[in-house]
């Protein structure tokens, strides 16, 4: 019979025995092209050249036998619905028994005296062999490994398999071209692209599929990076805005406190970068109260005594506000002029404050989105700082540096990043990492509780209360609704709390759906003190900081993901005092437990980040609106790091003398490009 003329642009439709179910099915796992289909990977592979002898089997492992039935299956009815089938093996070395549950299709194949493999599980001892409904294949012709692919109800791996083997055989889905050059290839010890694709479906041996997968995993890697460098279009141009002076030393001395050692080096990071050749594109990333606003105002300072104004722009008005007050205090003393710009200010403020800007009389405003409004204008722009930059759409970030002349760039999160996917979510940024806690601050005390053991834990709020300090009660919903109704609700909390167990003692409520001067004041209040109790959403995730507050109490602990519940924990252990979050949750299931154990096992916001990457996923790491991560087939964020650095080092070099991979040779590069991000969305980390 003639093969179909296919390539790989081809319908899965046009393989033999595909008509719509099983296209129907195919799609369910992303399939809708002979080249989704070479490029759905093996998910593990089924090794049946490795035979071993009957007696040599290890035990409870899975293994390939190849034996001879010695007399056709005996049928053994045990109840209505099942029947076994079972009959013996012998290799010369041992026998074996062998049973198949309800599958009389296969014991009617098998036939005494012939010769087959079976791959399966060996159980029994040292004198008795069994193995337990193997897959069973005659023996005949090459025995080799296996692919194993994801599968879906209806569609088993072997129809997948061959398929595959169909696509291979027709002409047209050879891959003729290779999208990494020669030159490249050779340099990372690379193989082809035909071999890859031959050997990580049918290889011939393990090494072919170490290297098939070497392969692919870096061409995968490498077109993420190149798409990513591309979206955020950043390019090294001149540097507009040169510090020709450094006054970190005159910044240093009006502290109050000494820097740490990662401050110092970070600082250092950044007027290097302002007075270098090009602008500076860095990211300060640190763990929950490691000092990064005092890095960034360190920078500010020097831009403003330079002449150049700097603009920090937060998510919300909260962390805006809170910047606002922490740049004033650092650089007030030095004459530098701080400001704040937020969309809920008086009209007539926010005029006044747009026209200073204008004027140069403001050298330093921290602000929302409101910075990026159209009336918005600086007079002479050479810095911008961006706190939790994931949480900003590309046109904002774009808007607010377009205000400038290539102004300098610096990135603050306070969201520890795995190392992996940092190079995704900033790959175009210097990273510097801020890894020492300032002098003073305690590690915090994490226990995870049930939701009978509430009362205990507002005894011991009421002891710290007692003591002069303050607490914070987090909940995850404003209000109760129908559907989530067994959640803690924390308008309805609030109001139970202060009538019931703390009455007497001042609460506060504060929730993202609040007007700006109703937040403003319930957390003036609870700065200032007057405020004993704060109840809240995870509106205070970020950005507020009262160092007397020395508990927290977060209800529904299981709703929140690991990096949220560390930002939350990080809002007390700010101050001098030992500080304590309560967990409280009856959530039963393992992953769930597993997130709360690990909160209570440490404070180290990296490993946190760790383990939440490899719970959820790059994909759900920033919430599945904002991450805009492209699919990845084969490579794995967490197990590839070593060819993720290697790929990020490639990309930049091909960028920087080919930033559109138009040239020839790069054509089929730019294809793979398009291909992996044709369904990320505008929300990307871009």
């Amino acid at each position: 019979m003639q093969l179909p003329e296919i390539n790989n642009n081809s319908s899965v439709r046009s393989l033999r025995n595909v008509g719509d179910r099983r296209a129907e099915l195919l799609g369910k796992l992303g399939i809708y092209t002979v080249s989704d289909l070479l490029r759905n990977y093996p998910r593990a592979y089924e090794d049946w050249s490795a035979v071993v002898p009957i007696d040599e089997a290890p035990l409870h492992q899975t293994c390939c036998i190849k034996a001879t039935a010695l007399h056709a299956p005996s049928e053994h009815p045990i109840r209505k619905g099942m029947t076994l089938y079972k009959f013996t093996v012998t290799d010369g070395t041992a026998t074996m028994k062998i049973t198949l549950f309800n599958n009389r299709y296969v014991a009617k194949t098998i036939r005494t005296n012939e010769t087959y493999l079976f791959f399966g599980t060996v159980t029994g001892n040292f004198t008795k062999y069994e193995m337990a409904a193997p897959m069973i294949e005659p023996a005949e012709g090459k025995q080799r490994i296996r692919p194993i692919y994801r599968q879906t109800e209806g569609l088993t791996s072997r129809i997948i398999e061959e398929l595959v083997s169909q696509a291979f055989a027709a002409k047209g889905c050879a891959p003729d071209t290779d999208p990494l050059p020669e030159e490249l290839r050779n340099k990372h010890s690379l193989c082809t692209r035909r071999f890859a694709i031959e050997n990580i479906h049918f290889p011939d041996n393990a090494a072919a599929i170490d290297i098939a997968r070497r392969r692919l995993i870096f061409e995968e890697l490498l077109v993420l990076q190149l798409g990513f460098l591309q979206l955020k279009g950043r390019t090294k141009g001149h540097n507009a805005a040169i510090m020709a002076t450094d006054f970190t030393a005159e910044y240093v001395k009006l502290l109050a406190f000494t820097p740490t050692g990662a401050q110092n080096r970070a600082i250092a990071d950044c007027i290097g970068d302002m007075q270098g050749h090009h602008p500076m594109s860095r990211l300060i990333q640190g763990d929950v109260g490691s000092g990064k606003t005092a890095v960034a105002a360190a920078a500010a300072y020097t831009a403003a005594k330079n002449g150049y104004q700097t603009a920090l722009m937060a998510p919300t008005e909260i962390l805006a506000e809170q910047h606002y007050r922490s740049l004033s205090s650092l650089l007030s003393a030095g004459g530098v002029r701080v400001a704040l710009l937020t969309g809920s200010m008086p009209a007539a403020a926010k005029r006044e404050c747009v026209n200073l800007l204008a004027a140069g009389e403001i050298d330093v405003i921290a602000g929302t989105h409101a910075l990026i409004s159209s009336n918005v204008e600086f007079k002479l722009l050479g810095l911008v700082i961006t706190d939790e930059q994931h949480r900003f759409g590309v046109a904002q970030r774009a808007a607010l540096a377009c205000k400038g002349d290539t102004p300098h760039t610096l990135v603050m999160s306070a969201t520890p990043i795995p190392r992996t996917l940092a190079l995704i979510v900033y790959g175009d940024l210097d990273v510097s990492v801020l890894d020492e806690l300032p002098p003073g601050r305690q590690p915090i005390e994490t226990y995870h509780i049930n939701s009978g053991k509430r009362a205990r834990a507002y005894e011991y709020v009421k002891k710290h209360i007692n003591d002069g300090r303050q607490a914070y009660i987090v909940c995850p919903l404003v209000e109760d609704t129908e559907q989530e109704s067994d959640l803690a609700s924390a308008t309805e909390y609030a109001e139970k709390l202060s009538t019931g167990v703390f009455s007497g003692y001042s609460l506060g409520l504060l929730h993202g759906r609040m007007k700006g001067v109703d937040k403003e004041r319930i957390m003036t209040g609870f700065s200032a003190g007057n405020i004993q109790i704060l109840v809240s959403t995870t509106v205070i995730e970020v950005g507020v900081d009262v160092p007397n507050s020395v508990i927290m109490v977060i209800e529904n602990a299981e709703r929140f993901g690991l990096a949220q519940l560390h930002q939350l924990r990080g809002r007390v252990g700010r101050g001098a005092y030992r500080s304590t979050c309560i967990l409280i949750s009856d959530a039963e299931t393992d992953e769930a437990n597993r997130r709360l154990k690990i909160m209570c096992e440490t404070n180290d916001g990296f490993k946190i980040a760790d383990e939440d990457l490899k719970l959820r996923g790059p994909g759900d790491f920033f919430g599945n609106r904002q991450h805009g991560l492209p699919d990845l087939r084969i490579a794995n964020l967490i197990e590839d790091s070593s060819l993720m650095i290697e790929a990020q080092e490639s990309a930049k070099k091909l960028l920087n003398g080919d930033p559109r991979l138009s040239l020839p040779e790069h054509a089929a590069l730019a294809d793979e490009v398009r291909l992996l991000f044709e369904h990320v969305g505008e929300h990307g980390l871009n």
